[in-house]
């Protein structure tokens, strides 16, 4: 069977190596977070974004359990101001959006701010980078971020982005993700 998160992590090891700068919009539990830190290594630089600290508290932990590098900064404030905090470029980021596993199911990202955060994302990505939008449909608010996504990614030039689509078609309510990445 088809596991979307690793598939999502072969997209962004296609474009992300050691030394490179990534950033996790919707850090959570910091699993995202582990893996963009170990992939971009002691060299590179990662910046992770949630408004819960809770969340940041959690990925700290998971972070230091883990054996990451210290190439990090945890960010309790909203993805769509993530200008205000990353320096330069990346070359990957990773969004999943929704609530935070085991956290409190009444606070999602929200439509004001995700189409902000994933504007500002791509005007960050470098040259011959990822960015992977994980959409979770099965409550109201995730099908409507879905489709507000969906409507703005189809407006990226074609000749600057290659935007790509992985749902299970069979199984309207199962998450599903996108894949945007520059030439």
């Amino acid at each position: 069977m088809l596991d979307l998160l690793d598939l999502q992590k072969h997209f962004i090891l296609t474009h992300l190596k050691a030394g490179d700068a990534a950033c996790d919009f919707t850090m959570g539990n910091g699993y995202d977070t582990e893996f963009l830190s170990k992939t971009v290594g002691e060299n590179g630089r990662l910046w992770a974004f949630d408004i819960q600290q809770q969340a940041v508290d959690s990925t700290s932990r998971r972070l230091k359990d883990t054996g990451c590098p210290e190439n990090y900064t945890l960010i309790c404030d909203s993805h769509h101001r993530a200008a205000e905090y990353v320096e330069g470029k990346i070359k990957a980021g990773m969004f999943n959006l929704g609530w935070m596993p085991g956290g409190d199911h009444t606070i999602t990202t929200m439509r004001a701010t995700t189409l902000p955060a994933i504007e500002t994302a791509i005007s960050l990505l470098d040259h011959d980078g990822v960015i992977t939008v994980a959409i979770y449909p099965g409550h109201e608010e995730g099908d409507l971020e879905g489709k507000m996504v969906e409507e703005y990614l189809s407006t990226l030039s074609k000749y600057r982005y290659c935007v790509t689509k992985i749902k299970i078609i069979n199984s309207p309510t199962s998450p599903y993700f996108f894949i945007i990445e520059s030439k």
